[in-house]
C-alpha cells in the first residue's frame, strides 16, 4: 500500500473548521496555538467563529494551512505515514510542511503574506474564478480567447475530468461563463474565492512572494512532493523557490498530480484540512483508490476504522 497526503486549497474553509479536534486532541491544540503566536492574530478565533476575516484571502490562507497541519500532526500521531504529499494552490504549502521542507511557523507568516499580496495585486471584486463541468479544454480555451477584449480569461485549474476553472477580470470571466454553456457545457459555477488566482493578473504577487522566499529556509524533503505547477515530482529542494514563484500565477495541474500518483503506485489517498473536495477529484479520476478525508471527529473515525490504525 502507497499513501498520499492530499491537502485543501482556498475556498474550502468554513465556519467552526478544527473545532471539534482542538478540543479533543492536545497535539491540535498545540498547532493552532503556534500559529496564533506565530501570526500575532488569533487564527483559531478566525476558524472556529463566525468570523468575516476567513473568507479574506490573507486571513483564508494562514486558517486552511493551519487547520491542515494540525490534522497532519493528528494522522501523524496515530502511526498514518505517507509516500507522497500534494496540496491543492495553497494547499501545496501544507504538503511542503509535511515533507519537512517548510517549518510550519514560517509557513503560516508566509502564506498570510501569500495572501496579502495576491490580495494586492487584484483588490476584492475585481477578479474572479468559475468552475466549467464538461467541457473539454480546447472549448474552453476558445471562451477565453473570446473575451479578450473585456479582460484576462484564463485557464487556472485543471481539476479533474469534466472540472476545469477559469480566472481572470470577474467581467471577463461572467462572460466566458456564458459562452462555455453555449459551447455545451453542463454548468458553469462561480467560485468563493476573492481573486483571479493562478492567472498572470497576480505577478505582482509573484514578485513579492519572490523577496519572501529569499529569507525562508528550505530543508531537504522528508516525503516526496508533487508540484501544482508541473503535475509532477518536484525535482530537488533547489527548485522549491523558483516553484512556489511561478505558482501563484500558474494552472494548477491537480488531474496530472493524482494521474502521476498512481503510476507511482498511490493507492490511498488521505486528504487533510476542511472539506472534501479533493476527494471528490480523487474519485473522479480513479474508481480503484480508497480515498478519506479527516476534518472532524467523524471523519477522523471513519479514516482510523478504515485505515486501521
Amino acid at each position: 500500500m502507497k499513501t498520499a497526503f492530499i491537502f485543501s486549497g482556498q475556498g474550502a474553509q468554513k465556519a467552526g473548521m478544527g473545532r471539534e479536534l482542538y478540543d479533543n486532541f492536545d497535539c491540535v491544540k498545540k498547532v493552532f496555538d503556534t500559529a496564533d503566536k506565530a501570526l500575532g492574530i488569533k487564527i483559531s478565533d478566525i476558524c472556529f467563529n463566525e468570523d468575516a476575516r476567513l473568507n479574506e484571502t490573507e486571513f483564508t490562507q494562514p486558517a486552511i494551512l493551519t487547520m491542515s497541519v494540525a490534522v497532519l500532526e493528528l494522522m501523524k500521531e496515530k502511526g498514518l505515514k505517507a509516500d507522497y504529499a500534494a496540496g491543492l494552490s495553497l494547499g501545496e504549502y501544507s504538503s511542503l510542511v509535511a515533507s519537512g521542507v517548510l517549518d510550519f511557523e514560517q509557513a503560516v507568516c508566509l502564506v498570510r503574506k501569500r495572501g496579502r499580496y495576491m490580495t494586492e495585486a487584484v483588490p476584492s471584486g475585481e477578479g474572479g474564478m468559475c468552475a466549467v463541468l464538461n467541457l473539454d479544454a480546447e472549448k474552453i480555451q476558445e471562451a477565453c480567447d473570446e473575451v479578450k477584449d473585456i479582460g484576462l480569461c484564463m485557464i487556472a485549474n485543471y481539476n479533474c475530468p469534466g472540472q476545469i476553472a477559469i480566472a481572470g477580470d470577474v467581467k471577463a470571466v461572467e462572460k466566458a461563463a456564458e459562452i462555455v454553456l453555449e459551447k455545451g457545457a453542463k454548468r458553469a459555477v462561480m467560485l468563493n474565492v476573492s481573486g483571479p488566482f493562478h492567472t498572470t493578473l497576480l505577478k505582482p504577487a509573484s514578485d513579492k512572494l519572490a523577496e519572501e522566499l529569499k529569507n525562508v529556509d528550505i530543508r531537504d524533503m522528508q516525503i516526496p512532493v508533487l508540484t501544482n505547477l508541473t503535475g509532477d515530482l518536484v525535482p530537488s529542494k533547489d527548485d522549491i523557490p523558483e516553484i512556489l514563484i511561478k505558482q501563484v500565477m500558474n494552472p494548477v495541474k491537480w488531474e496530472q498530480i493524482v494521474r502521476r500518483m498512481l503510476e507511482l503506485g498511490v493507492d490511498t489517498f488521505v486528504e487533510m484540512g476542511p472539506g472534501k473536495t479533493l476527494s471528490s477529484f480523487v474519485k473522479k479520476v480513479t474508481k480503484e483508490a480508497a480515498v478519506y478525508n479527516v476534518e472532524d471527529l467523524a471523519t477522523l473515525e471513519k479514516t482510523i476504522g478504515g485505515l486501521g490504525l
